[in-house]
């Protein structure tokens, strides 16, 4: 199985011979058997010879644009599509959606849960606050949520609180105000930002190799402008993975403001070697292996993605309990 290529410069990928070539200066050459996944997080040209290229060679490749948003993905027409899994997803989404929902939020407090917990436990005791408000009340409010817009608005108030107590284990200057999206207004904003858009690319590209439709989601809407299964999948992942990596980056100083970003008038971003510092601890962070409790060997978290799509999977086809991803289970 061939690795991800993140191309962080402008320039021009092509086919040649039986590789990719990428020219910015100098001509790169790629292997393609090396190849999986590709990250466009420049201006890259290209031609529809290399498109074809990449299709008969399964690569799926992903945009993103200046400000480090994801923009779309290029991949092979759909090699597992299923009529009879189709049917079934949106029978679930007609019948069972809420129930789906609440699990997914459940498993995101289940997670941030664990990733504050961790904090509490090496002396930051001013968490405490959030960690019992989400033992004590917040899986209540889950359980309680009889819409999807109440269910929302629990999983909202969990993500202001998660927010709200970065000021006691992060520096003053990557402590957050307020969640802002777009544009991101300062460097803990576009650490989010940034993280969130490589996690959501990747999550694609995992339900690509499953017969899930990514265009139909339980907690979130289902819409004509974007994969919105992919988002309820990612949801679950980002405290382990995004969250993790942006407070290990930070704490260590491996990320620091006046080296690492680029600051205008009304918004901030990651520089060139920031943004490669970010992309090498969030691919570590995939490729982290846990134990894990079910399969009774280690796994990475890559690939504890495609195992919550394959729980998904045989929930909607053979009605076996889906369970998400908890970090209790593999920190």
């Amino acid at each position: 199985m061939g690795s991800t290529v993140y191309l962080t410069l402008m320039g021009e990928l092509s086919r040649k011979d039986n590789s990719l070539c990428f020219r910015t200066k100098e001509n790169n050459y790629i292997p393609i058997e090396a190849v999986k996944e590709i990250y466009c997080l420049n201006e890259v040209s290209l031609n529809s010879k290399l498109l074809d290229f990449l299709a008969r060679n399964d690569i799926v490749m992903h945009f993103f644009n200046y400000y480090g948003y994801y923009s779309g993905t290029f991949y092979p027409k759909d090699k597992y599509r299923s009529g009879k899994l189709l049917i079934k997803q949106v029978d679930k989404f007609q019948n069972n959606r809420l129930d789906i929902a609440k699990t997914i939020v459940r498993g995101i407090g289940i997670n941030i849960y664990e990733v504050l917990y961790h904090y509490y436990k090496h002396g930051k005791s001013q968490v405490k606050e959030t960690v019992d408000w989400i033992r004590k009340e917040f899986y209540t409010n889950v359980e309680k949520a009889d819409n999807i817009k109440v269910l929302l608005a629990v999983e909202g108030e969990l993500w202001l609180k998660f927010y709200a107590a970065f000021k006691y284990f992060l520096p003053e200057d990557f402590v957050m105000s307020k969640r802002v999206k777009r544009k991101p207004d300062n460097p803990i904003n576009a650490l989010i930002s940034f993280g969130n858009s490589l996690l959501y690319a990747k999550t694609v590209a995992v339900i690509y190799e499953t017969h899930l439709d990514q265009r139909i989601s339980f907690l979130h809407e289902p819409t004509e402008t974007r994969f919105s299964l992919s988002l309820d999948i990612s949801e679950i992942f980002k405290p382990v993975i995004v969250f993790r990596t942006i407070f290990d980056l930070v704490n260590n100083r491996k990320i620091q403001v006046e080296k690492h970003f680029d600051q205008k008038m009304k918004y901030c971003l990651l520089n060139e070697e920031g943004r490669e510092i970010f992309i090498r601890a969030f691919e570590g962070r995939l490729e982290s292996t846990f134990q894990h409790p079910t399969l009774k060997r280690k796994t990475s978290y890559r690939n504890a993605i495609r195992l919550d799509c394959y729980k998904l999977e045989k929930y909607i086809m053979d009605e076996q309990e889906f369970i998400p991803f908890s970090l209790k289970a593999g920190y």
